[in-house]
């Protein structure tokens, strides 16, 4: 333990060291009017920003028709326009001083401040590659720092007091520089992954040669690889010893086991459902007194839109073990029944005849599958019907399209003088004698 303190205590006393000697240097007279050149340069920049940032705002503002992609990216560098003068200023400037000067130590801070400077300006670029605003936010001071450290000089000092600081964890030694390059790769690696994934996930959408419920299980099966992948790597970075994970894995996948049966069980009904494929994302079904259309499939849950907006996230599990009507699982044409009546006194031959017609007049009948008209009873008051009739989107609703048929059976009995009866009684009041005395009809 005393060897450990004397060597951090070292390596914290060259390090001092040396950042006393890099100020010594800039305290030179050369390097002072790098350094006083370096401020007029980046006050400059700030006033040369001040006067092109609206005229490039209002430039921005009158763009119509450009992909978003190009918006997106004249944001970013909208954003960045100070550092990116200053870069292109400190560049000519140091291009300056190496014409009219001999010695290059005359033009070295300079060239340093610009390199810094570029390198700042790229990491802040590839840095909006990762979503997340705190990782982001992370990964680009981390990487600011680690930069300017390289350039001047420091990286190497810096990276031997890290790993000074360190703990022993039985025979593993983690060190605060393992700890930091461990964060790095395996941040750069969960960019890599959420690229290539949304990259390979967008090439399987677009592919029509893919069934939807296959589509989604590819996704997800690449998803879990990618990232996985990513984790494990990320421990062996570290140095961490993967044997003893998986034993100790093991014996947590047990106890999950028990404790998370309906997690588990949803999980495995998804994977059948997206392998048999009997629902698919635009599928329309009915589950109890749910009826909707699949909006998309998760590892855990099946999104069901209703006709009124409203979105069911039901358990895939109950997918697997309730009666489900899929109304196009197999083809996307669907049969409709209505029932009405009509008066004994039309001709049941016409009213057939014109409930088929006026069924035809619909847009979303089809007229192929020919709609059909039949007698099912003699009712008290009236001749019973029952029209049938197909159509091949019902995700579009299915009582909307009832509704226009009726309206349309209504509009063709009115002109055809067909009439639909209300109920019909007949009432007979009897005299003292028992006989008839009068009939009221209803």
């Amino acid at each position: 333990m005393e060897l450990e303190a004397a060597s951090l205590a070292e390596e914290i006393a060259g390090l001092v060291r040396f950042v006393e000697l890099w100020f010594q240097r800039l305290l030179l007279a050369s390097s002072l009017w790098q350094l006083a050149i370096t401020v007029s340069v980046f006050v400059t920049a700030a006033l040369l920003r001040r006067w092109v940032a609206p005229k490039t705002h209002s430039w921005m503002r009158g763009l119509e028709g450009r992909p978003k992609w190009q918006l997106r990216a004249l944001i970013v560098l909208y954003r960045r326009m100070q550092l990116m003068i200053f870069v292109v200023l400190m560049w000519s400037a140091t291009g300056m001083m190496r014409a009219y000067t001999i010695f290059p130590s005359r033009s070295s801070i300079l060239a340093m401040v610009a390199t810094i400077a570029t390198a700042v300006f790229l990491v802040s670029l590839a840095a909006r590659l990762i979503r997340n605003q705190f990782l982001r936010r992370v990964v680009t001071w981390g990487l600011w720092i680690y930069v300017t450290l390289y350039f001047l000089g420091l990286a190497d000092p810096a990276q031997r007091f890290l790993a000074s600081l360190a703990i022993d964890l039985g025979g593993f030694r983690l060190s605060a520089l393992a700890i930091l390059k461990a964060a790095v790769v395996t941040g750069m690696l969960f960019t890599g992954a959420r690229v290539i994934s949304r990259t390979a996930a967008h090439r399987i959408e677009v592919n029509r040669d893919i069934s939807p419920s296959v589509k989604v299980l590819a996704v997800k099966i690449m998803q879990i690889a990618l990232y996985g992948a990513t984790f494990f790597l990320g421990l062996k970075a570290i140095g961490f010893d993967l044997t003893g994970l998986a034993v100790l894995s093991g014996a947590i996948g047990v106890g999950l086991g028990f404790g998370l049966q309906k997690v588990v069980s949803n999980l495995v009904s998804g994977v059948i459902i997206l392998l048999d494929k009997s629902i698919k994302p635009g599928d329309v079904i009915s589950l109890g007194e749910t009826f909707g259309w699949i909006n998309s499939l998760g590892a855990r849950y099946v999104s069901v839109v209703t006709r009124d907006g409203k979105e069911y996230l039901i358990p895939n599990e109950d997918l697997i073990t309730s009666q489900v009507v899929n109304w196009s699982h197999s083809n996307e044409f669907v049969r409709l029944d209505i029932f009405f009546g009509t008066s004994y006194d039309d001709d049941p031959h016409l009213v057939r005849k014109v409930a088929v017609e006026a069924a035809k007049s619909v847009k979303r009948v089809l007229s192929f599958r020919v709609p059909v008209c039949h007698i099912v009873g003699f009712g008290d008051s009236s001749v019973d019907y029952i029209l049938r009739f197909w159509i091949r989107d019902p995700v579009e609703g299915l009582t909307n399209v009832r509704g226009a048929v009726f309206l349309a059976l209504w509009d063709a009995f009115k002109e055809h003088d067909i009439s639909i009866p209300f109920p019909q009684r007949e009432v007979r009041m009897l005299a003292e004698d028992g006989r008839p005395e009068a009939a009221v009809s209803d």
